[in-house]
């Protein structure tokens, strides 16, 4: 009877072992789904993809708007008008996984935007604070990172993309040098958009 007790919780000893060893194993790979510099995100899950009815389109001129960078500085739309083209990238919230691997994706497309004359401007509805967080989480960014946080969301319902729970749909606005809008692209809020449609969208430029 004490060898089988022995026995039993010997048994009992070792799969315990087992399942802590696979746990520790399985860890890193969960983090690693997240990418090298988010392994704590927040996940949402699934969203309604499209939550608003499309406000500009092409040829309509773009809202104009100044809102504070991470950086400390004011960046206004209107200031490479006859110099640069725009390319204004809109995302739900910081701390998500599709925004987080939207953004550091654009990072080894910096020379395309440069080849096409173009800035791009990141833009989300959360307060500067937690965009610098974000940022550094993330690895850095080459373009300025801009906080719709007040009045909120005011810039994203300009462009008519401000859902309905207070954060902006995962939308992107190429806008020309005369200041008007050549590409309106509104994304599913779950998937990362294509660059491509960002590259078409500036090689039709003139």
């Amino acid at each position: 009877m004490n060898i089988n007790m022995r026995q039993f919780s010997f048994a009992g000893i070792l799969a315990v072992a087992v399942v802590c060893a696979f746990a520790i194993a399985a860890a890193p790979l969960r983090a690693a789904a997240h990418g090298p510099h988010q392994p704590d995100v927040y996940d949402m899950g699934p969203l309604q993809p499209v939550a608003t009815v499309p406000l500009l389109h092409k040829g309509d001129a773009a809202p104009d708007f100044e809102l504070p960078a991470t950086d400390g500085t004011k960046v206004r739309l209107s200031s490479f008008r006859g110099s640069k083209n725009v390319v204004i990238s809109f995302v739900p919230a910081a701390f998500t996984p599709v925004c987080s691997d939207q953004w550091p994706g654009y990072n080894i497309a910096r020379e395309l935007f440069h080849r096409h004359d173009a800035v791009l401007l990141g833009i989300s509805a959360d307060n500067t604070p937690s965009q610098h967080a974000w940022i550094q989480q993330m690895g850095g960014l080459w373009f300025p990172v801009l906080s719709d946080f007040w009045p909120h969301g005011a810039t994203a319902a300009a462009y008519g993309v401000l859902r309905p729970e207070g954060v902006s749909e995962r939308a992107i606005f190429v806008v020309d040098k005369q200041g008007r809008i050549a590409a309106a692209i509104i994304s599913d809020i779950n998937k990362r958009p294509d660059l491509g449609l960002i590259i078409d969208a500036l090689k039709d430029l003139p």
